[in-house]
């Protein structure tokens, strides 16, 4: 399958992938991750449940504080 994930091109050898599989495979360690599928946010709890499919665009993003 190929998806876009944080606006790049991935291609991935399955037809499908959880959001969890992806951040595993991405190596994203972040503790604070905001997940996106095609603009709707997915949860945390929802990251092993929600596939992301062919022509899907995933966003992952991390938040960092500071000041």
């Amino acid at each position: 399958m190929e998806i876009t994930l944080n606006n790049r091109g991935e291609k991935y050898d399955s037809d499908q992938l959880s959001v969890e599989e992806i951040i595993q495979r991405k190596n994203f360690t972040f503790k604070l991750l905001v997940t996106k599928i095609n603009g709707r946010l997915i949860k945390k709890e929802e990251r092993s449940s929600a596939m992301v499919q062919d022509g899907d665009n995933l966003i992952v993003l991390h938040l960092i504080s500071g000041g």
